[in-house]
């Protein structure tokens, strides 16, 4: 397979034809041989429940600098291969390679026989691309499924195959719905249907299979594990350190040793990715110094910072143009909120709804006068936050994906709105300001509101009525979101002003971080984003408190600034009653955790990750005491 990279004037040509050639037959890479003619690639986005859309990955991908876009791997969302397979409106609401959306596999075969196609790949439609898979901005692309029968995966993986450069396997949902679908991690105690499920599309895709798993209880059985899925047949792995049950409040620590372990294990040409712990830009090479993988993969961290894989060059065109801050240290910084914003929907006017972006005065710097005036520009904040929408509408129109009503709705920030719309609208002369409400299916559209609640926690946890409107929103409203940006920039403008004028004050409140659970205790058994792995001394891995304080605050930045999310340790989230356990399995925890410690001061460390805490579902389950019930957590899977 050659190479990917090709020159920008040679893409432009092909996609300006009217007609999209279909590559020549060729043999097909796997292993390290696909993963190098890619390009390999180090930082990989993760698949995420309806997270990972098409918008997002090409928002993570325009922090980097144009030439090295390339060099990041990303994921699509999970599908579920059988309504993939079988539903055509399924196909077409959550992957739009065209505008008329995927081809049918018989006019696919239909083609191929004529000559039109190759084996096992489909004919290309006779357009020019639009969004997944697009050959300029969104490659190398890997699509998920979730499957459990190898032919639904195959079917599946056949539609999406002309647009990516690999298929996935998803061995890694932990949520309950997997549970009772029989997919994901829950595929754990079936590895001869696991091995037939990736051997099937080795065997008979024209494009490589790839799994992501999770880790098991040990060292041996994860070994075991990933031994088979790549005797199955699959071209790399991608191994989250933690264990099935590390969900929700009982998320943990990913253990970066047992990814170690694998490849010190495994022959050296398989290739592997490490996934977990990653909140920032610096644990990237950490990860990798640790584990040794081929390449690191965030997902979360992703969420709360979609610029977390920008290094040295893309953070410094961003100081340039004011996007990325640096704080009066000069040392901590980070994108700021009301930028990362700007280029978001940007992407979502040029490249889903095909508008030109609405013209907006010049980002607020300090410093510089030709936009250090708000009045004229965008209003003071609580005029913005007074105002009501405007008349307009934006009239969209995606592929089908979006259905105009005629329904009104009244946006006054004063007031709730009505349970039921008024069948007829209200009379234009009255000061009442409406707007046409816009239905869509679009991933791109729907995924906007979810994003906006990862990326701003910090700024709507202090500015509660930005957090209100932006929870009144629905989808595809586009005027609604440029008010919510305006409101945005305001408070972003009012924290660089106060920022300048006493960065004492702002330094002094990051620093002050939640006090410790106990901070006499050691853990000399966890290697994660709460605890340092290795410090900047070169001291020895686990010597740091078990609590999520440092971590705070070490990422702590004003509330304008993307920065991650730290989640309490399962012991601190037990402890603050968070999360509560049976009187049964709070004493057998305890006990496995004593012993754990005990094991952890005799050999020196090095063992699982976030004490006994990964399976007190379980045991919760056969002690007879209900198990906790943990919601789904910023949509992550697997």
């Amino acid at each position: 397979m050659a190479k990917r990279n090709l020159s920008n004037k040679s893409l432009e040509s092909s996609l300006t034809q009217s007609k999209m050639e279909v590559p020549t037959k060729r043999p097909k890479l796997t292993g390290r041989a696909f993963y190098e003619s890619i390009g390999s690639p180090k930082y990989i986005l993760a698949p995420m429940v309806d997270q990972s859309e098409f918008a997002w990955r090409l928002l993570t991908r325009s922090f980097l600098p144009f030439s090295q876009r390339s060099s990041l791997i990303a994921y699509t969302p999970m599908f579920h291969a059988r309504l993939f397979q079988e539903t055509k409106t399924f196909r077409d609401h959550h992957f739009q390679p065209s505008r008329t959306g995927l081809p049918s596999l018989a006019a696919s075969k239909s083609s191929s026989a004529s000559g039109d196609g190759e084996d096992g790949q489909q004919a290309l439609p006779n357009e020019p691309p639009y969004l997944d898979g697009h050959p300029t901005h969104d490659r190398p692309l890997i699509v998920q499924f979730c499957s459990n029968s190898p032919q639904e995966f195959l079917s599946a993986a056949t539609h999406v195959s002309p647009y990516c450069d690999a298929v996935d396997l998803n061995l890694g949902c932990p949520q309950g719905i997997a549970r009772k679908g029989h997919y994901g991690s829950f595929l754990q105690e079936s590895p001869d249907l696991i091995h037939s499920l990736i051997s099937t599309l080795a065997e008979d895709l024209h494009v490589p299979v790839t799994a992501k798993m999770r880790v098991l209880d040990t060292r041996e059985d994860t070994l075991k594990y990933a031994k088979m899925l790549l005797a199955a047949g699959a071209s790399w792995i991608a191994v989250h350190g933690r264990r099935r049950e590390q969900k929700g409040h009982e998320t943990g620590l990913a253990d970066w040793h047992i990814i170690r372990y694998l490849r010190d294990e495994l022959p050296p040409e398989t290739v592997i990715f490490a996934n977990g712990n990653i909140l920032g830009y610096e644990d990237l090479d950490r990860c990798l110094e640790v584990t040794r993988a081929d390449g690191v993969m965030s997902a979360e961290g992703n969420l709360c910072d979609p610029g977390i894989f920008a290094g040295p060059e893309g953070r410094a065109e961003g100081k340039k143009n004011g996007e990325y801050w640096i704080g009066s240290d000069g040392k901590n910084g980070g994108w700021r909120m009301d930028a990362v914003l700007r280029r978001y929907l940007d992407i979502i006017y040029t490249h889903v709804l095909e508008q030109t972006p609405p013209s907006r005065p010049p980002l607020f710097v300090p410093g510089k006068t030709e936009n250090a005036e708000p009045s004229v520009a965008q209003p003071a904040a609580s005029e913005t936050r007074a105002t009501t929408a405007s008349q307009s509408a934006f009239k969209t129109d995606i592929n089908s994906n979006t259905t105009t009503t005629t329904t009104t709705t009244t946006l006054n920030d004063e007031a709730p709105p009505a349970k039921k719309p008024k069948p007829n609208p209200p009379n234009t002369q009255t000061q009442a300001k409406t707007r046409i409400r816009t239905k869509t299916t679009s991933p791109n559209l729907l995924a906007i509101r979810p994003h906006l609640f990862h990326l701003l926690r910090p700024l709507i946890s202090t500015h509660t009525d930005i957090r209100d409107r932006l929870a009144r929103l629905y989808a595809g409203d586009m005027q609604s979101y440029e008010e919510i940006l305006r409101m945005i920039e305001d408070v972003t403008r009012e924290g660089l002003v106060a920022y300048a004028a006493n960065p004492e004050g702002f330094e002094e409140s990051n620093n002050t971080a939640p006090a410790p659970a106990k901070q006499d205790e050691k853990n000399g058994e966890d290697d994660n984003a709460t605890a340092e792995l290795v410090d900047g001394d070169g001291e020895e891995e686990g010597e740091e408190e078990e609590s999520s304080a440092s971590t705070i605050k070490k990422y702590k930045r004003p509330f304008w600034i993307c920065q991650p999310y730290v989640r309490p340790l399962p012991k601190e989230a037990l402890e603050r009653g968070s999360l509560s356990l049976g009187k049964k399995a709070r004493r057998k925890l305890e006990a496995e955790r004593e012993e754990q410690e005990g094991r952890g001061r005799e050999s020196g460390g090095g063992g699982g990750a976030a004490g006994g805490g990964g399976r007190r579902e379980e045991r919760d389950e056969r002690d007879g005491v209900p198990a906790p019930q943990v919601a789904k957590e910023a949509m992550v899977c697997g």
